[in-house]
């Protein structure tokens, strides 16, 4: 018998089990420069995944399907084995899904299979690819099953899978060795199955609605279209340093100039900033921008736009995140920065007072000379204020709206209040998810605020925005009125899979390298 038949075995040491396995990958080898088969081989194609045979044949009885007599041909990596004298079991897990998992139960034995290969069969490991022809049945204890009459080795793994019964416990390994996580935890695979689905969800519902999915340069020579710290480069060719990209938005807003009415980009941006539950520094994003639309027209876009990427994943708009439920049905809630400082907090018309914030956000811990507290105008210390105690708070969906424009340089100052601008940021589960507004196309006004931004930058903010001559010169032909919006996928994906960190959604997050 197998130890798969034995309670737990004593551990092994993994450096003699890698040998193991090699040794018998070097007697392979020796067969094939004998003449008696292949090493490594690549001819074998299956006729079927687990999933679709037990959709098609696990309601069958035992005698419906013996009369059937249906052959097909499976593969996958071999995850179980129990090996009980003339005849054994095995199962293998191929990339489908469904109430199988992925995984199919094969019947060998020896007299069918031949004596020699059934020897060789036994001694197979756990994580080998192995290929299998024959008849689907159903066992005594009524499991669909494959009653091989052929089995072949593909791949020969030569190191051990985790503790079937364990998995992988660490969850840096998780993350650091993807593949293994992937094999063993079908959670891991649904989870981005769904963020798949989400993703090509996401690109059906910009086309339906007339927008043109384009490509822009991850290499910049300027960093732009948002506030943070790129990372640098330099390319040899033009001997010049470039940045990889923080934010597609200056040349998505180009191609608005050019004429394209509506655009949209899903693509990877990057930020030298710091990594936690929520950032990593290498990040999916999409934005969209559509001529004659403002920011009213965008939250109601972006409302649908999350629901439907939603229904699409899950097949529900009411969610649960961290245990907490999150409806996707309602109306999105809609408040001003002051609004929801009022609604969320006892500030009540201290929201107003400039010193009085200074001071509440010093209780708070917050210190002059990091924060620069005493030279903030109200609206930056409401802006402040609102991200120290109103954030974590706004579990629903939320737009809040009106940001000061001196934190917002390409966003379009409203009419009716000018020191605030025709901005949103929608909140879910006390977190920013999208951030979209009313594109500013005055070209003067847009010079001012890059001359401003270099100035902070002078100043000692490393995240404020450079001049882009080029970009303000296309501003100069002309830019309709438009709206923008980006998403944050890989939050977005957080919520829609319940995962506690973005490191869960993103298949090899950043890590710091292995020593």
């Amino acid at each position: 018998m197998s130890d798969a038949t034995h309670a737990a075995p004593a551990p092994q040491d993994e450096n003699q089990l890698i040998l193991e396995r090699r040794e018998k990958l070097n007697a392979i080898r020796k067969d094939q420069a004998d003449g008696k088969g292949v090493a490594f081989p690549n001819d074998f194609s299956p006729s079927h995944k687990a999933a679709e045979l037990f959709e098609a044949f696990d309601d069958k009885t035992p005698e419906a399907l013996a009369e059937l007599a249906v052959k097909v041909k499976v593969a996958g990596r071999m995850m179980l084995k129990r090996v009980m004298g003339k005849a054994s079991f095995c199962t293998l897990q191929d990339a489908s899904f469904g109430s199988s998992g992925g995984r199919i139960q094969i019947y060998v034995k020896g007299e069918e299979i031949g004596e020699e290969l059934y020897a060789s069969f036994k001694h197979w490991d756990l994580g080998d690819i192995v290929a299998a022809e024959g008849t689907v049945f159903k066992t005594k204890t009524g499991e669909l099953s494959l009653h091989a009459t052929k089995v072949r080795l593909l791949t020969k793994s030569l190191r051990p899978m985790p503790d079937k019964f364990h998995g992988i416990s660490d969850q840096e390994v998780k993350y650091r060795q993807r593949y293994i996580d992937l094999m063993t935890d079908e959670d891991t695979r649904k989870r981005f199955v769904a963020r798949s689905k989400a993703v090509s969800g996401l690109r059906d519902f910009m086309v339906q609605h007339g927008f043109l999915e384009v490509e822009t340069p991850m290499l910049h020579p300027i960093p732009g279209g948002a506030n943070a710290k790129p990372f640098t480069t330099h390319h040899n060719a033009l001997d010049q340093q470039m940045f990889l990209r923080i934010a597609p938005e200056l040349y998505l807003k180009r191609l608005i100039v050019g004429g394209f009415d509506r655009v949209f980009e899903i693509n990877r941006n990057f930020r030298n900033e710091g990594i936690s539950v929520r950032h990593n520094p290498e990040f999916t994003m999409m934005e969209f921008y559509a001529a004659y639309w403002n920011y009213q027209d965008l939250m109601v876009f972006t409302e649908e736009l999350v629901r439907d990427a939603a229904l699409k994943a899950t097949g529900s708009l009411q969610m649960s995140y961290g245990g907490k439920p999150v409806d996707l049905a309602q109306p999105f809630e809609r408040l001003t920065i002051v609004q929801a400082i009022q609604k969320f907090t006892e500030a009540g018309e201290n929201v107003f007072d400039s010193a009085w914030l200074t001071q509440a956000l010093r209780k708070l811990g917050l210190t002059d000379a990091k924060n620069q507290l005493s030279t903030r105008s109200l609206a930056s210390l409401q802006v402040l204020y609102f991200e120290e105690t109103v954030e974590d708070k706004l579990w629903q969906p939320t737009f809040i709206c009106e940001h000061p424009v001196e934190i917002s340089p390409l966003a379009r100052a409203s009419d009716t209040h000018p020191e605030v601008t025709e901005r949103f940021e929608l909140y879910i589960t006390g977190r920013e998810f999208g951030n979209g507004f009313s594109e500013l196309n005055d070209a003067q006004d847009q010079a001012a605020r890059f001359h401003a931004q270099v100035a902070a930058k002078d100043s000692g903010d490393d995240e404020a925005m450079f001049f882009d001559h080029d970009f303000v010169r296309a501003l100069e032909y002309g830019m309709p009125p438009t709206g923008g919006c980006g998403i944050g996928i890989d939050r977005l994906m957080m919520l829609l899979t319940d995962s506690a960190s973005i490191r869960d959604v993103i298949l090899f997050p950043a890590l710091r390298r292995e020593l």
